[in-house]
């Protein structure tokens, strides 16, 4: 059976945003810089809520900041 994983544009968003760091990215969403490090590795597949926290943070749709295959 294939895995289905959900991919995201956070690498991509953080430089739009001004080169935002990790770091950054991780304290307005209230996580560790671990937590935006496995995410953007396609290693963690964030929660519905901070699916929405991390898009917020962009001002973007969750759709333009995560997608499901």
């Amino acid at each position: 059976m294939k895995k289905h994983k959900i991919k995201n544009q956070i690498r991509r968003l953080r430089f739009e945003a001004n080169e935002m760091t990790q770091a950054e990215l991780a304290e307005k969403a209230s996580v560790t810089r671990q937590t935006i490090i496995a995410l953007e590795a396609q290693k963690y597949s964030p929660s519905l809520e901070l699916a929405f926290r991390i898009a917020k943070v962009f001002d973007v749709p969750l759709e333009a900041a995560f997608q499901y295959n």
